[in-house]
């Protein structure tokens, strides 16, 4: 039997850049014939969210009349649209970043969907994950894998939701740098901004995936997160007088590759400072107007690369949820209402944020 879909629901909008993050009830949208509508259980906060709500990108936001943010939202398939395949009412679903492409561009053809021309962007371009029920299209909605029988998440679904939630952005992309660093077991991995949300996820991966962490992050309980989720030397720039000297230090050498997770301009350029030689720097955190400033003559010399890494395709989504789903992975989450999203927006702002917020849409 189908379930039954509310005409109202509660969600957090804005009705221009800046304004008034307000809880009220709004329509519950209809699945178009190529997507799938979601129950959406729990989301992830991400500092993209603020960016969206601030206007300070250069990128046009949704404004018609609102926009609902949100895009790491974890649910229940409740309605498919008349031409989808593949998906079953009652399925767990995931809301991504990237809502939608066209499909039939060069970029979409080489599996680089995140930069298709005609992207549609949840909680940018399309409506987002701060609301209790969502729409995706179809093909590039996250199938997110139900926990079977004898698994530490069977019976926990609550629970499961809300961990994964973060899986769907903040892990999906820091996994996408980490393949896009071609860094090798046993080699070093700088993380800048290494205890926020995305960076205490991308210490787990990169731990997994056979690296040595070098975590660098300053504020309270910031180095006792990045050593609880595996991390193995933490630098405190708010301590240390030279930030680079000291990873040339403990990585004999510089590190092989840096995730620039952390927003902000000085730490990017920083980072080219004590990458290792052929090694790559990465950048993932999007400062608005920033620029990475690196040295010609050492950058020629040392011929390290510098590339930009974004969300990730189909593929990497499949596997940054495997690593979750075989226990590799955890999200440091802390679960509040919907309706108290507006106090996270200021937390973020201050640079106070241990991990992530995820959002229970229930309340």
């Amino acid at each position: 039997m189908s379930p039954k879909i509310p005409e109202t629901q509660k969600a957090i909008v804005f009705y221009k850049n800046g304004g008034d993050l307000t809880y009220e009830d709004i329509k519950t949208p209809k699945p178009k014939p190529d997507e799938i509508l979601i129950n959406i259980k729990y989301s992830g906060v991400c500092h993209t969210d603020l960016h969206a709500w601030k206007g300070d990108w250069p990128l046009d936001v949704k404004l018609d009349p609102y926009l609902v943010g949100g895009h790491e939202g974890a649910g229940v398939v409740v309605a498919i649209g008349d031409n989808v395949k593949g998906w079953n009412l009652g399925d767990y679903a995931g809301i991504k970043w990237l809502n939608g492409s066209c499909m039939n561009c060069e970029e979409c053809e080489l599996s680089h969907e995140s930069n298709c021309p005609e992207a549609d962007l949840s909680g940018y371009t399309h409506d987002g994950s701060f609301q209790q029920y969502a729409t995706g299209l179809a093909v590039q909605a996250a199938h997110i894998p139900k926990p079977e029988e004898g698994s530490k998440w069977y019976g926990k679904d609550d629970e499961y939701l809300a961990e994964i939630a973060p899986i769907l952005c903040a892990g999906i992309t820091v996994y996408k740098a980490l393949k896009s660093s071609e860094a090798k077991p046993g080699q070093y991995v700088a993380i800048s901004g290494a205890a926020g949300g995305l960076g205490s996820l991308a210490v787990q991966y990169a731990k997994a995936m056979g690296l040595v962490v070098v975590g660098i992050d300053g504020g309270e309980g910031k180095e006792e997160l990045f050593k609880k989720v595996g991390g193995d030397v933490f630098i405190d720039f708010t301590k240390e007088k030279d930030v680079p000297k000291k990873i040339l230090e403990v990585t004999k050498g510089g590190a092989h590759a840096v995730i620039n997770v952390a927003v902000s301009e000085a730490a990017i350029s920083q980072s080219t400072q004590y990458v290792r030689s052929n090694g790559t720097v990465v950048l993932v955190g999007l400062p608005a107007n920033a620029y990475c400033k690196s040295n010609v003559f050492d950058q020629v010399v040392k011929s390290y690369k510098v590339v930009g890494s974004y969300v990730g395709n189909r593929a990497d989504t499949r596997e940054a949820l495997d690593f979750f789903e075989r226990g590799l992975v955890r999200s440091p989450i802390k679960i509040i209402g919907l309706s108290e999203l507006p106090k996270v927006y200021e937390e973020m702002e201050s640079g106070k944020i241990l991990g992530r917020y995820v959002v229970d849409t229930s309340y």
